[in-house]
């Protein structure tokens, strides 16, 4: 905040040099400076760019609720008083449901919209509705989510015509000229397109989420590193195009299609209304054990869905995404060892190993 504050005194000499900045909220723009401020505390003054003027989504905060009224005009419509803007008519899609702290109006697929920051004096509670439950979930991009109860948490977020539409819109973009009207057309409509796959997206993970802790007093998830298993493999040592590069980029597209991020985002805001206690685990090898004996070998998993224990007189069968979900609740918030121990129940091997070669994978 000290460094913040001789810039905001720079921003009002800007602004009595600089007429047009004039035209725009005070607060709006101190808001702009806070966030630039908290962008390079985060990341590293070096690392900060400039948005692309392309993928740029337009938005800006006011956060003084004194100077925010709003009215509602009938079932759909109500109105908002914002500073410099005056009143604004909008859609009133939902109750605000408490004390207004701010507002930010936003720009997304070619529409604008305005998100109020309530206060709904809700309070955590200490204690879940049914204690001592607890789920397991596995994300895949098979299915997004598989829970250790054996539910299935998947849709669609893309139909097929939309899909074909986004294709030939990418071909049609690809041809057009930079800077040209056409072009900007062409982006216009894949981002329509685009924005409702984002607003699926983000209704089936909130709507999961709210299912999942409203059960469950214990929700555990694995430990992923998304961004670094969602990165492209043109820079390793496979050449640029090659057949390994499009498998990568494949499966990259599958994980980032599923919203796993937004899942685990969705379920640690879902889980401060009911006392749900989220935590990670580590991932390792709880696909490869079994969740009945604790055997861990590379063969168990058959497919992509079947799972089949090796160990001698176990045998053990199930749906691979559920196998995983229970290995992933027995380790019940314990961090799992370097050789893929859970920390609940004992494995019969270090290490997973290979019967057809008889040792451990590298």
């Amino acid at each position: 905040m000290d460094e913040l504050a001789p810039q905001c005194a720079e921003l009002a000499e800007a602004k009595r040099e600089h007429p047009w900045l004039k035209a725009a909220p005070s607060h709006a723009l101190q808001q702009t400076l806070k966030d630039l401020d908290r962008a390079c505390r985060d990341h590293g003054t070096f690392k900060v760019r400039w948005r692309s003027k392309v993928r740029w989504s337009p938005s800006f905060r006011f956060p003084d609720a004194k100077q925010i009224s709003v009215e509602r005009l009938g079932r759909k419509w109500g109105r908002a008083k914002l500073p410099k803007l005056g009143w604004v008519r909008f859609r009133w899609s939902r109750p605000l449901g408490g004390e207004i702290r701010s507002a930010t109006v936003s720009k997304k697929s070619g529409h604008w919209f305005v998100s109020f920051l309530v206060d709904d004096q809700a309070v955590t509670p200490e204690k879940h509705a049914m204690p001592g439950t607890a789920v397991g979930i596995d994300r895949g991009v098979k299915v997004a989510a598989v829970t250790s109860d054996g539910d299935f948490h998947d849709r669609e977020f893309i139909t097929a015509d939309q899909a074909g539409r986004y294709r030939r819109l990418q071909q049609q973009f690809a041809r057009t000229k930079k800077g040209s009207a056409n072009r900007s057309k062409t982006r216009a409509a894949m981002n329509r397109i685009m924005g409702r796959v984002t607003d699926r997206r983000g209704h089936f993970c909130a709507q999961t989420a709210s299912r999942i802790v409203a059960k469950n007093a214990l929700v555990v998830l694995e430990d992923l590193r998304i961004k670094n298993m969602s990165a492209s493999a043109s820079g390793t040592i496979e050449a640029p195009g090659s057949r390994v590069v499009a498998q990568k980029r494949g499966l990259n597209r599958a994980v980032l299609d599923k919203g796993w991020h937004r899942l685990e985002l969705a379920l640690v805001g879902a889980a401060r209304y009911t006392g749900t206690t989220v935590v990670k685990v580590n991932p390792a090898y709880t696909s490869q054990r079994c969740s009945a004996c604790g055997f861990a070998c590379e063969e168990n998993r058959e497919s992509q869905s079947v799972f089949v224990c090796k160990a001698e007189g176990c045998g053990h069968t199930a749906h691979a995404d559920v196998n995983a979900a229970v290995n992933i609740k027995h380790a019940g918030g314990q961090p799992v060892s370097a050789c893929g121990d859970l920390g609940a129940s004992g494995s019969a091997k270090q290490e997973p190993v290979s019967r057809a070669t008889g040792r451990t994978p590298s």
